[in-house]
């Protein structure tokens, strides 16, 4: 089955689009403000955060497979995974992105890249050791449907505004905290300081856009599980992979748990998915709506549901 038997999910690429004009619209504001605060000039505003913006577009990948402890093999060192990512591609109509292992125990995959082209798709050590390797494949196919949407690329971009703002909440509370920014506006002691400005503005910035993000990340998981079930041709696998990850999980020592949490926004299911978090401030959708979901697909299919 080739990709473009299915092609992109309309519903994803409408989100996307979405989700990108609303943050560019909200940061458009948030450094007008900035602008007006500092009386910086708008060209090196946009001189500096056009260069650090390509800097991580371009870099992402790296920086992913860094966090991760991630490293590349060829097909001398794992060549059943090289094998396997290969008649993926095939299915899906994709070109063969690099193949990475993660030396960590916890089962887990995920897939970074600024495009199709320039992909990388990572997967633990545990996860190729516990699963079935039909079930390897139903988690595969789904970061290959990531690669596929460019969801990945988005991601980047959305996420680097709002690391931005992040950082600029955090300066400016330590600015209040140790007297930063000359104390705030001294000469009128009626007006609020610059730097609780800054903060509530950068914070107001962060928190909206951490919104519109986490919402596009639960529905990428969605299409990603979906674009898996379609190339497969078998979704009962991928729905018995989730099982199993989460699962086993459970079971991994919480310090392996710990230094892996950093990449759950990229993984196909977060260390902590357990979470009695509300959805809104999930990164995934909850696991029983992804099973909930690949059984219809696999109904629709006319596949066994277990």
């Amino acid at each position: 089955m080739r990709r473009k038997a299915y092609g992109r999910d309309a519903g994803l690429s409408t989100r996307m689009f979405l989700t990108m004009f609303l943050l560019g619209a909200l940061y458009v504001v948030f450094f007008f403000v900035l602008l007006k605060l500092f009386n910086v000039g708008l060209v090196a505003i946009v001189v500096i955060m056009g260069a650090l913006a390509f800097f991580q577009y371009f870099t992402s990948d790296k920086i992913a497979l860094l966090a991760a402890g991630a490293k590349v093999v060829d097909r001398s060192e794992a060549p059943e995974l090289h094998d396997m990512v290969e008649r993926l591609c095939a299915m899906a109509d994709l070109p063969k992105p690099r193949v990475a292992v993660i030396p960590s125990d916890v089962p887990n995959a995920f897939a970074t890249g600024r495009n199709p082209k320039h992909a990388v798709v990572a997967v633990t050590r545990g996860l190729w050791q516990r699963l079935e390797p039909r079930e390897v494949e139903g988690v595969l196919a789904h970061e290959l449907s990531h690669v596929g949407n460019r969801d990945v690329a988005v991601m980047t971009l959305a996420s680097f505004f709002s690391m931005v703002a992040g950082v600029l909440t955090r300066w400016g509370l330590y600015a209040g905290m140790f007297g930063g920014f000359g104390g705030g506006n001294r000469d009128n002691n009626n007006s609020a300081p610059v730097w609780l400005i800054m903060f509530l503005v950068s914070m107001v910035t962060y928190v909206i856009s951490w919104i519109l993000i986490m919402t596009i990340s639960r529905y990428r998981e969605y299409a990603a599980d979906r674009g898996s079930a379609l190339i497969t041709g078998a979704p009962e696998y991928l729905m018995s992979a989730l099982q199993k990850i989460a699962s086993q999980m459970t079971r991994i020592p919480q310090r392996d748990l710990r230094e892996v949490s950093s990449m759950n926004a990229f993984f196909i299911m977060p260390t902590n998915w357990k979470s009695a978090a509300g959805e809104l401030f999930m990164t995934h959708p909850p696991l029983e709506k992804r099973l909930a979901r690949l059984s219809e697909i696999a109904r629709e299919m006319g596949r066994p549901v277990q």
